[in-house]
C-alpha cells in the first residue's frame, strides 16, 4: 500500500503509538523519550518517508547542511594534538565554501561511536560522515555499511570495507625513514608507535620491522603507546635506559617526539650527537624545539580538504573511487645526524 501523498508528524506519531511531542523530542535529540522509543519513531518515520520540515527541504533541494565526525579519544589529547587540529581545519575550509557545518562528538569507545552514527543517520541529522582511526577488522565497517551510511574513510583501503578511502602510504613513508637513518650509519633503531590496534600503527610497525630486516640492521624495538606526551616520554626513558639503547628513535607523532627530546636532555643525552629523533606529522611543534625535529611531512590541512571534497562527491553521486594523497616525505632537520661512534 502506497503511503499518503503527504505524510505528517501526526501520521508518524499514530503509527509509532506516541504523541506528536514525542516525535519532535526524538528528532531534535532532546531528553524525554527512551532510546527504544526514539529508535521506533525513527524506524517508522523512515518507513513512511517522513522527515522534519527543515530536513525534508534540505534533502529535496539536495543541500548538505551537516557532516558528522566522531572521535574516540580523550578531549584533553585532542586539544593538544596538532594533527587533528590541522585535519579539522581542512574539513572546515571546504564546509565553509558550501555553508555547511561539522558536527563533532567525542566518544568513549567504538560501540558508542557506532550507536551515535546510527542515531545521526536514522534521524537524518547528518548528510554524511567522516570515519577515522580504523582498526584491523574494524566493527564499524559492517555495522555502518548495513544502514547505508554515506561516509568517507580515512585509512588504507584494506581496512575500510566498501567505504571510499582517502589515505597516505604509511608503509612506504616508514621504509623511507628507516632507510634514511640507516644511511646515516645507525644500526640500532627503535620506534615509539601509536596503539597497537590501530590499522595505520600496524602498517607502520610491519614496514619498520621489514625494512630493518631487509637492511640487515639490529632488531628494532617497538613500543605501542596512546599517542600522548606522557607515554612518549615513558617509552623514551625505557629505551634510553636499556642496555642496548638505540641510536635513533622514530615517533608516530610530534607530541611524543617533543616529549622524547625533553627526556633525552633530562637524562644527559645530547640530540643528535648521542641519539637521533624523527617525528611523524610535521607541525609547528617540530620547528620550535631545540634542535628542530626531523619529520615525515605531509600537508594535513590539505588532507582534510581532500577528505571533505571526496565526501561531497559521494553525496552528490560523482565519486569515482578511493584517493591516495601524496606520501609523507622526509624533512631532515637538526634532530638527526650520523650515528655516534661505538
Amino acid at each position: 500500500m502506497n503511503p499518503p501523498a503527504r505524510v505528517t508528524i501526526k501520521d508518524v506519531a499514530a503509527r509509532a503509538g506516541v504523541s506528536k511531542g514525542a516525535v519532535s523530542l526524538a528528532f531534535n535529540q532532546k531528553p524525554g523519550v527512551s532510546e527504544a522509543t526514539r529508535q521506533r519513531i525513527f524506524d517508522v518515520a523512515r518507513e513512511m518517508g517522513w522527515a522534519p520540515n527543515q530536513t525534508a527541504r534540505s534533502l529535496s533541494s539536495h543541500r548538505v547542511d551537516i557532516i558528522g565526525l566522531a572521535l574516540c579519544r580523550p578531549a584533553r589529547l585532542l586539544g593538544l594534538e596538532p594533527f587533528y587540529m590541522d585535519f579539522i581545519s581542512g574539513l572546515e575550509s571546504v564546509l565553509a565554501e558550501r555553508s555547511c557545518s561539522l558536527l563533532l562528538r567525542l566518544v568513549r569507545d567504538l560501540d558508542e561511536e557506532i550507536d551515535l552514527y546510527k542515531s545521526w543517520w536514522r534521524s537524518q541529522t547528518i548528510a554524511g560522515a567522516v570515519l577515522v582511526d580504523f582498526q584491523e577488522n574494524d566493527p564499524r565497517v559492517p555495522a555502518l555499511e548495513s544502514i547505508g551510511l554515506r561516509a568517507v574513510a580515512v585509512g588504507h583501503p584494506s581496512l575500510t570495507g566498501s567505504f571510499p578511502a582517502v589515505w597516505t602510504d604509511d608503509a612506504t613513508a616508514t621504509a623511507e625513514a628507516v632507510r634514511y637513518l640507516a644511511a646515516l650509519g645507525h644500526r640500532r633503531l627503535a620506534r615509539v608507535g601509536g596503539p597497537a590496534g590501530l590499522g595505520h600503527s600496524a602498517i607502520r610497525a610491519a614496514a619498520f620491522e621489514a625494512t630493518v630486516r631487509e637492511l640487515g640492521l639490529e632488531e628494532g624495538r617497538q613500543i605501542a603507546t596512546g599517542f600522548d606526551g606522557k607515554e612518549g616520554a615513558r617509552a623514551t626513558r625505557s629505551l634510553l635506559l636499556s642496555a642496548n639503547r638505540p641510536t635513533a628513535i622514530v615517533y608516530d607523532n610530534d607530541i611524543m617526539a617533543v616529549a622524547g627530546a625533553g627526556v633525552a636532555a633530562e637524562m644527559g643525552f645530547v640530540v643528535p650527537d648521542d641519539v637521533s629523533l624523527l617525528a611523524w606529522d610535521d607541525s609547528q611543534l617540530c620547528r620550535i624545539t631545540h634542535p628542530t625535529l626531523s619529520a615525515m611531512s605531509h600537508d594535513v590541512h590539505q588532507f582534510g580538504t581532500e577528505v571533505a571534497r571526496t565526501l561531497f562527491e559521494l553525496i552528490e553521486g560523482t565519486h569515482t573511487g578511493s584517493l591516495q594523497v601524496p606520501t609523507p616525505s622526509l624533512t631532515p632537520r637538526g634532530s638527526t645526524a650520523p650515528a655516534p661512534q661505538q
